[in-house]
C-alpha cells in the first residue's frame, strides 16, 4: 500500500491560494492524466467496493463522478450520480445540508436506489464531511443501506471523519491518503 500511496501523492499538485488566499488546493488532474496512477486508484477503490459487498456506487458531484464511474465498471456494479439540486430530470429525492456559510442541496433519482442495495459513496476529498453526510442520509431515505465511504484523500485537520462516524453507523470510512 505504501507504493500506491507514494504514486498517488506524487501525482497530486498543490496549488497555493486557490480558490481564495490561504487555501492550499489539492489538484488531482495530474493523477487523472497519468494512466498508471488513475488505474492504481481505480483498482484500490474497486477493492474497497468488493470488501464492503457494495452493489452500487454513489459518486458525489463532480470529482466523485470521475472516480466512481470507473470503479463501478471495474467492480461490475451500478453507478449512481448524486448531483446538485436542479440538475437531474424526473423524480428526485433531495437532501439539504449546512455549509460553513449558507446551505446546499443534493439530489438523486428516486428510482435508482432501492431496498437491498448496498451503496459505497465515493468522492475525491473528505473535508468537513457535509456533502458526504447528506449523501448518507439520502441513501437511507431511498431505502438502501450504506456500505461505506471511500475517498482518495482525507483532510484530517477539518474533522470530517468525526462528523461522519455517527452517520456511518459502523460502516467503514476508507481514505487512501491522509493529508
Amino acid at each position: 500500500m505504501t507504493d500506491i500511496k507514494e504514486l498517488l501523492l506524487s501525482r497530486i499538485r498543490d496549488v497555493a491560494d486557490y480558490p481564495e488566499p490561504g487555501v492550499m488546493f489539492k489538484d488531482i488532474t495530474p493523477l487523472l492524466a497519468d494512466p498508471a496512477a488513475f488505474t492504481a486508484l481505480t483498482d484500490a477503490l474497486a477493492d474497497i467496493a468488493a470488501n464492503t459487498n457494495a452493489t452500487k456506487i454513489v459518486g458525489l458531484e463532480a470529482r466523485g463522478f470521475i472516480l466512481g464511474a470507473p470503479v463501478a465498471v471495474r467492480a461490475g456494479i451500478g453507478f449512481i450520480p448524486v448531483r446538485k439540486a436542479g440538475k437531474l430530470p424526473g423524480a428526485t429525492l433531495s437532501q439539504a445540508y449546512d455549509l460553513e456559510y449558507g446551505s446546499a442541496e443534493i439530489e438523486v433519482h428516486a428510482e435508482d436506489l432501492t431496498a437491498g442495495d448496498r451503496v459505497l459513496v465515493i468522492d475525491d476529498v473528505l473535508a468537513t464531511g457535509g456533502t458526504a453526510e447528506a449523501s448518507i442520509q439520502l441513501i437511507r431515505r431511498a431505502g438502501a443501506d450504506v456500505a461505506g465511504l471511500a475517498v482518495l484523500m482525507e483532510l484530517g485537520f477539518l474533522g470530517g471523519r468525526a462528523r461522519l462516524e455517527p452517520a456511518l453507523d459502523g460502516a467503514p470510512l476508507e481514505s487512501l491518503l491522509l493529508v
